[in-house]
């Protein structure tokens, strides 16, 4: 079996009086491709955030390959791990060959073989060059996959990553994720409020609601009915959908 990669051990964050993650008690095998999803405001994005420390538990701890992550530098641990949000991110007055490489060079470390990483996400070698205002969303979304996992990172999280992206370029984008999540063996940690991207891609589902997990099953179980009344309100979502796309064709 593999072996933990990562463990959310008493995670809670409040701010105030709400309780945005709730004694969240979790573990993730290395290798796994996993998917966050649940309402907004369930906590799903901020859970995902306290794996890099772009937010601090309030008690608890997040351990990294068994290693508790707030010890050390912050930048140090976020040089391990992908990050990968909606926004993008790229820095606009950078190149992309410049963006992609901002890690390794910010560390002192070799340079990034931009072609390579390029190839990896199915860009043209000639994109080095331009700044990103030149490039559609799909190819800085590329970009930004590119410098994430520049360092050589093999945990990557992706937060709404596709979301402002049009519906063809986020499926073709979420297909060429999972390829390259079983190609290099990286553990990805999914945040999504689309089920059905949810069930396509990952091999696990949590589904979070008041900042707890209330479900954690497989996309099979799920469509199969498990998972609880609020794992199914998010099935039905798609599974409403399809039926209402079976019925306009009839």
């Amino acid at each position: 079996m593999p072996a933990e990669s990562l463990r959310f051990d008493a995670v809670t964050k409040a701010y105030g009086d709400t309780l945005a993650i709730d004694r969240v008690d979790l573990s993730i095998a290395r290798g796994s491709f996993v998917a966050l999803v649940g309402a907004s405001g369930s906590g799903k994005s901020t859970l995902l955030k306290t794996i890099n420390r772009l937010i601090e538990p309030t008690s608890g701890r997040v351990l990294l390959d068994g290693a508790d992550v707030a010890c050390g530098p912050a930048p140090a641990l976020r040089r391990r791990i992908g990050y990968v949000f909606q926004s993008i991110g790229l820095f606009p007055h950078m190149t992309v060959a410049e963006n992609i490489g901002i890690g390794p060079r910010i560390a002192g470390e070799p340079p990034a073989d931009v072609v390579a990483l390029l190839e990896l996400v199915d860009l043209p070698r000639d994109l080095a060059g331009r700044m990103p205002d030149a490039l559609s969303g799909g190819q800085r979304q590329r970009v930004a996959i590119a410098r994430a996992l520049a360092p050589g990172a093999k945990l990557l999280l992706l937060d709404e990553a596709f979301g402002a992206l049009d519906p063809v370029t986020r499926d073709a984008l979420g297909g060429e994720i999972r390829a390259l999540h079983d190609r290099l063996g990286l553990t990805t940690i999914l945040v999504t409020h689309d089920m059905a991207e949810a069930l396509l891609l990952a091999d696990r589902v949590l589904v979070m609601q008041a900042g707890r997990i209330v479900a954690d099953a497989t996309p099979a179980a799920l469509l199969n009915g498990g998972g609880g009344d609020a794992a199914q309100a998010l099935v039905a979502v798609p599974r409403h959908q399809a039926e209402r796309l079976r019925a306009l064709s009839a």
